[in-house]
Order: C-alpha cells, then sequence, then structure tokens
C-alpha cells in the first residue's frame, strides 16, 4: 500500500529560527518558506532524496507526522478499513488530498495521493519571510 515517505510534518513554534537551524546549522536546503492565512510553513530538504521536512506553526502537539504517498487514496483508506484500521481527518495539501492515520501509541502517520505534483513544486523559491 505504500510507496514511499515524502514528508516528515514537524509542529514549529518558530519556523523562521527552525528554518535557520535546518539549513544554517545542518546544511539543509529551504525550498520554500511561506506565510498564509496566518500561519508559516516551510519545506527544508536535508537529503538530495526524500523525505523532505515540513516546518508548521499550525501543527498541533509535539510530535512530528510521517506522510507516507500512497498510489491510490481511496484504494489504501478501503484497504486500511478492511483491516480495521481507524482513519483520522482527511486534509489537503498542496501535492494532494489525504488522511490521517491515528497509531495506539504516541506516533502519528497520514497518508496521502500526489495529485497536484505541479501546484506544490510551483512553491519552489519562495521566501516570505
Amino acid at each position: 500500500m505504500f510507496d514511499r515517505l515524502d514528508f516528515v510534518y514537524f509542529p514549529s513554534r518558530d519556523v523562521a529560527a527552525d528554518v535557520l537551524h535546518f539549513t544554517t546549522g545542518l546544511g539543509g536546503k529551504l525550498i520554500f518558506a511561506i506565510e498564509r492565512f496566518g500561519t508559516r510553513v516551510a519545506m527544508v530538504a536535508l537529503t538530495a532524496e526524500g523525505p523532505r521536512l515540513l516546518l508548521a506553526e499550525h501543527l498541533e502537539g509535539d510530535r512530528p507526522i510521517l506522510i507516507f504517498r500512497v498510489d491510490s487514496l481511496d484504494a489504501a483508506i478501503a484497504e486500511l478499513e478492511e483491516r480495521g484500521v481507524e482513519l483520522g481527518s482527511r486534509f489537503e495539501m498542496p501535492y494532494g488530498s489525504g488522511i490521517g492515520v491515528p497509531s495506539p501509541g504516541p506516533q502519528r502517520l497520514a497518508v496521502y495521493e500526489r495529485t497536484r505534483q505541479e501546484r506544490g513544486d510551483s512553491l519552489a523559491g519562495r521566501k516570505d519571510f
């Protein structure tokens, strides 16, 4: 069902400070830093190949969310439901639609279908802060 881990979605209390840490301090590459709808989100690449780090002020809690790509969100939902897995809330992101997959432990997972590659890619190079 899972294709690959595309994103690690980190809660942030100060995205600008976290961007400095992950870029200047750790040598990552800033993909974008956007400010919209009263919140800040930035994407950083620490490696040439996946997963990208998303730093977000609007994400609740202190634990990251691992966001896995699937070929078909509907098929993944059906398979998870067949297995008796509880599903969380649906969400939208620039790259496509997804759904949370709560775990019995403290881990946070989600799956999404990449349907809007061009919309996500259009954010590259944007630096609002």
